[in-house]
């Protein structure tokens, strides 16, 4: 089964570590995820620009508006993503716990749903 691991970041937490440390706490992520990804449980993985680079759609009533910036404040933002490949849910959060960033944020373990059974079922 496909699970998503969203990567959510408090930037004051980063940005308070010194850059030695944070370059050490990353080369070892990328270590460990090109270990995961040589195993065949790590399927995709990207880190995501800042919030301020993003634009936000919202559709009401047949008007489109676009807007600068993330739609929601939050002391936490979406840094990132994995996504892997577990037997289940216990197995998906003991991959998300291999990954240092709950610790200056949080890692949401999200299933990801059989987008291809839709399509059969509606025969599209």
């Amino acid at each position: 089964m496909k699970y998503l691991l969203l990567i959510y970041i408090d930037p004051q937490l980063l940005q308070a570590l010194p850059t030695d440390e944070y370059d050490t706490l990353m080369r070892g992520c990328l270590q460990h995820a090109d270990a995961l990804q040589a195993d065949g449980t790590l399927l995709m993985s990207q880190r995501l620009q800042p919030p301020a680079s993003a634009q936000t759609l919202r559709s009401r009533q047949g008007q489109s508006r676009v807007l600068d910036g993330p739609f929601a404040e939050t002391r936490e933002i979406l840094a990132g993503f994995n996504l892997i490949e577990a037997a289940d849910a216990d197995a998906a959060m003991q991959i998300a716990r291999q990954f240092p960033w709950a610790a200056y944020g949080s890692i949401e373990v999200r299933a990801v749903d059989d987008l291809n059974g839709e399509r059969r079922e509606l025969h599209a």
